[in-house]
């Protein structure tokens, strides 16, 4: 019964939010407590839930503190320079746009942080989006392929849970898949271009009179996506404004029409010219504080908020306006990730969890030991999905582990196999990094969902049959 109620909570919360009959937070809300009460929590479903949202505290102080932090660095000024450097770099063309999202989120994502990879990538690249007209749910497609795929470097995550689990070290699980990560993300790029092509062929086709007079503007239904209205991450932006869809170079007025409707907005009030090096030096230093993990994340960001504030609007009228102008951003992840707590501490409070996992590992019959390996792989995708990367390697991974050794298949081969999954469990609205992407992106979770979660499981499958290709993952 555990387990049937467990799958069916899953399915019903994801058709409800990829077919946008409830938002992801009132989903997550309802439904866990429709299928907790089902499975017999009665009045102990409130402590089930208040407890998992005591590991959600630290989190969400973080994603809060972040988004003030980098909402304030976008709005005086901070990311003009480098957004215009990637302009000229790249062009106006939509597919190279993408293309370097890839590569930037790709890049970012060596501090293992999945967190800061997405916040400094819509940083960099939303205002890009918006004033080119692109969708920003390609935006978070590509973060999210980029950086799910990264993360099974060793200091990420997944890979050092599985090499605890299993008492193995690090390196022998991550260094033989390193073909496997070049592969992923070979793939990742080609997926990235392919959206670009769309994208730039969407625009193309979308008003043949824009294109014929190189006018800016174009509502968000053209975009393919939902765009930002009010005020929010990168300051107060009129929703259905913005961007060029040209793909060749603009002129000069509409260059400056575009970005007036844009956070790159070169007469905002907001901006701090004057306070440039001083803002650099404060982002560079938090920067450096969070790369060397000495002090806790959240408290970083909120010391560095509160410098911020008090250096670039000494008066508490403008300080407190700031914090107004970016409640909506905050609002939004934070009662998404604290949401999350009630499907979490369902899971695991009703014991859903456990016989989920138990299930699976049951159901796997005794003349398919041999291929133990590649089912832990395939497993990990779906199951890392629907449960926390801690219940998957430290509850699931050693029972598949010590039924495959009696097979011959090592404790390392098996923890090669299950971080194949991680592209897909980037996805997971489990995952509050992710939340944090959709909500600066002013994206849909269910929208999200639909572009990227084919995408990341063709990742997964293509780095699992590199790694039986090399052998670094036995099969039979």
């Amino acid at each position: 019964m555990l387990v049937f109620l467990g799958f069916a909570m899953i399915a019903v919360f994801m058709a409800l939010i990829m077919t946008k009959k409830l938002t992801p937070v009132l989903a997550l809300i309802l439904v866990p407590t429709i299928f907790g009460l089902f499975a017999g929590a009665g009045l102990g479903l409130g402590e089930m839930v208040l407890e998992s949202m005591k590991s959600l505290t630290s989190t969400a102080a973080l994603l809060m503190f972040a988004i003030i932090f980098f909402g304030l660095m976008i709005d005086v000024g901070l990311f003009d320079p480098l957004v215009r450097f990637i302009l000229r770099t790249l062009g106006n063309d939509p597919a190279k746009v993408v293309l370097g999202t890839a590569v930037l989120a790709g890049v970012v994502s060596l501090d293992g942080d999945g967190s800061t990879t997405f916040i400094l990538t819509t940083a960099a690249m939303l205002p890009i989006y918006l004033r080119l007209g692109l969708s920003p749910v390609v935006l978070t497609c590509v973060a999210g392929l980029a950086n799910g795929t990264m993360n099974i470097l060793p200091w990420g995550g997944p890979t050092a849970r599985a090499a605890a689990a299993l008492d193995v070290t690090p390196s022998e699980v991550f260094v033989p898949m390193i073909p496997s990560l070049l592969a992923g993300m070979v793939v990742v790029m080609v997926f990235a271009w392919t959206l670009g092509l769309h994208e730039r062929k969407r625009l193309a086709g979308a008003k043949p009179e824009f294109w014929a007079t190189g006018g800016a503007g174009g509502s968000g239904a053209d975009r393919g996506g939902s765009v930002p209205a009010g005020p929010g991450l990168a300051g107060s932006r009129a929703a259905g404004q913005g961007g060029s869809g040209s793909v060749a170079v603009l002129e000069a007025p509409v260059l400056e029409a575009s970005l007036a409707d844009s956070a790159l907005d070169p007469n905002r009030p907001t901006l701090r010219p004057k306070l440039f090096w001083f803002n650099l030096a404060l982002t560079v230093a938090v920067m450096v504080v969070l790369v060397l993990d000495i002090v806790p994340l959240a408290f970083v960001f909120m010391v560095g908020s509160a410098i911020a504030l008090v250096v670039n609007f000494p008066h508490v009228k403008d300080q407190a306006a700031q914090l107004v102008a970016h409640g909506q951003s905050i609002v939004a992840v934070v009662s998404m990730v604290m949401a999350a707590g009630v499907l979490t501490g369902v899971l695991n409070g009703t014991g859903m969890v456990d016989a989920m996992s138990k299930w699976l590992v049951g159901i796997v019959p005794e003349s398919m030991g041999p291929f133990l390996a590649v089912i832990t792989g395939l497993l990990s995708i779906p199951m890392t999905f629907f449960m926390s990367n801690d219940a998957f390697y430290f509850g699931v991974l050693p029972v598949l582990s010590e039924t495959a050794a009696h097979y011959g298949i090592g404790p390392a081969e098996m923890a090669r196999a299950s971080i194949t999954g991680q592209p897909v469990h980037m996805q997971s609205p489990l995952v509050p990094a992710i939340l944090l992407l959709v909500s600066l992106a002013k994206v849909e979770l269910g929208d999200h969902h639909k572009k990227v979660l084919w995408r990341s499981a063709v990742i997964s499958l293509v780095m699992l049959a590199v790694g039986l290709l090399l052998g670094v993952i036995p099969w039979g």
